[in-house]
């Protein structure tokens, strides 16, 4: 696919300009709110369990129903925005959170919930648009700055989740946790709807192109996402379906005809990408030298990130020895170092990587990560430890993931990007989406029976987290080779901004 020319670079003291700031602020917004209503129902999980009679593979849902729609929909709505504007798709996408949240907050049984979570998680696709905006506001030089600041926000939207999550909780029912977005939700729409974010950026602004430019073709690749959609979700439900000693003949058949109907699916969706006129997915995009690594450490960060909402409450709540016997407000300050750390780390992350380059920040982000899970893997005996671990882990996730966007975005024409950043964030998405559900077979298939008001009760054991963490700490090393990996393919490359 060829380099980028290392021409018509913006003058080094080129500043951000102050509609650029506006943007960002209302785009900030929509990350808090985001965060904050999905922080606030982590610390349910347990109740959620009980309440609806489920199974904690099952219960992986709770997320993972919300994170499958999302995965499908960042492409489609990335596309979607490159045609008929990103403000127009923005609001589309976030009428859809709202009717999510709203159907939600009035669930009776598992399924209503599961259905309202995947509408829900239609609405993730404005992220999407959010960062292409980003891309359309801010000097190329300063893009990470406008990363970071969001990133920050949803780190934000996280505290005050997590500090407000466990006490609404345990003096509303989780519910709650709904009903408190919707006039947020709706307040922001009408924002978004009123204002005007369009600027003509300048020449030294543009990113370089690599693939020639050519009218954009209307369309979306139905087809590719009805395929797409079938392969995550077979996966998933097959993975849900594996307990170990609990599978069956039944189970089994099923298992093997979930694996097959995602394989098949998979097939489908590479042939179908690989013909449509206007792909849901640019397969030669996602195979560029830098790009792919990239996705692929992303990724690993969303697959991690997930796991740890799964995991973390179920441990804080369960009740002695298995876990700290904590309630859902404990459950929240337990992940608030992991949250705070996010929140300073997310605008010193974009300094960081405007000073470094994007490379070596992933280097050092990926490292430390693997740091905070061998933290996790052998001290998660008490909650002092698995909070001190998760703000490590925090620390660096944040330095990974936002440099490894920005090499995806500094590396992507401009008349691709909302493709290209549909691609990232579905990869982030199809990670965050096996975390939760590989966590969840987990603590399903390791498991001990105490007494809980004179009635034996079956409860993850110690095992069961040692294996979510320990499979962590494998994927962190493969993450920190891949940035190796990267670091050695852009040096043979020539990609401003990416040194």
């Amino acid at each position: 696919m060829g380099t980028f020319e290392d021409k018509d670079k913006a003058p080094s003291s080129v500043k951000i300009p102050a509609s650029a700031w506006k943007v960002l602020a209302v785009l900030s917004s929509i990350a808090t709110m985001v965060m904050y209503a999905e922080t606030m129902l982590i610390p349910a999980i347990p109740d959620l369990i009980r309440e609806f009679n489920v199974s904690y593979s099952t219960s992986s849902w709770i997320l993972t129903a919300y994170l499958v729609p999302g995965a499908v929909m960042m492409p489609v709505a990335g596309k979607l925005s490159d045609i008929y504007g990103k403000k127009n798709v923005l609001l589309t996408i976030m009428a859809i959170y709202v009717v999510g949240i709203t159907i939600a907050g009035f669930s009776t049984s598992i399924y209503m919930l599961f259905i309202a979570r995947a509408i829900q998680g239609i609405g993730m696709a404005m992220f999407v648009i959010a960062f292409g905006i980003i891309r359309d506001q801010f000097p190329r030089e300063k893009i990470s700055i406008g990363q970071g600041v969001i990133s920050s926000m949803f780190a934000s939207g996280a505290v005050i989740g997590l500090l407000a999550g466990g006490i609404i909780i345990n003096n509303y029912g989780w519910h709650a946790t709904f009903f408190s977005t919707i006039p947020v939700a709706v307040a922001l729409f009408v924002v978004i709807w009123r204002f005007n974010y369009e600027r003509k950026m300048e020449p030294w602004e543009q990113a370089p192109e690599r693939i020639p430019a050519a009218n954009i073709p209307k369309g979306v690749d139905v087809k590719g996402a009805i395929a797409l959609a079938t392969f995550v979700t077979s996966f998933l439900l097959a993975l849900t379906l594996f307990e170990t000693g609990s599978a069956g003949l039944q189970s089994a058949v099923q298992i093997a005809i979930f694996i097959a109907t995602g394989a098949v699916a998979l097939v489908l969706f590479i042939l179908i990408e690989k013909r449509a006129k206007v792909p849901l997915v640019d397969l030669k995009l996602m195979a560029h030298k830098a790009i792919l690594p990239a996705n692929l450490i992303i990724m690993i960060v969303g697959f991690s990130m997930f796991m740890v909402f799964q995991t973390i409450p179920v441990l804080v709540r369960n009740p002695h020895p298995l876990g700290f016997g904590g309630d859902a407000a404990m459950a929240g300050y337990v992940q608030l170092p992991f949250a705070l750390v996010l929140l300073v780390f997310g605008p010193t992350s974009g300094l960081i990587v405007e000073r470094l380059g994007s490379v070596r920040p992933i280097i050092i982000g990926t490292s430390i990560t693997t740091t905070g899970f061998l933290f996790l893997l052998t001290f998660h005996n008490d909650w002092v430890s698995v909070a001190a671990s998760l703000a490590v882990l925090s620390t660096g996730l944040s330095l990974t993931n936002v440099g490894a966007l920005n090499v995806t975005i500094l590396a992507t024409p401009a008349q691709f990007m909302g493709m290209s950043v549909g691609m990232n964030t579905l990869l982030r998405i199809v990670g965050a989406s096996v975390g939760p559900a590989l966590a969840g077979v987990y603590m399903q298939t390791y498991q001990s029976t105490i007494e809980v008001a004179n009635r034996p009760t079956a409860f993850p054991s110690m095992q069961a987290y040692s294996a979510i963490f320990l499979t962590a700490v494998i994927l962190s090393v493969v993450s920190v080779m891949l940035a190796v990996f990267l670091k050695r393919r852009l040096n043979k490359m020539s990609i401003p901004n990416l040194a």
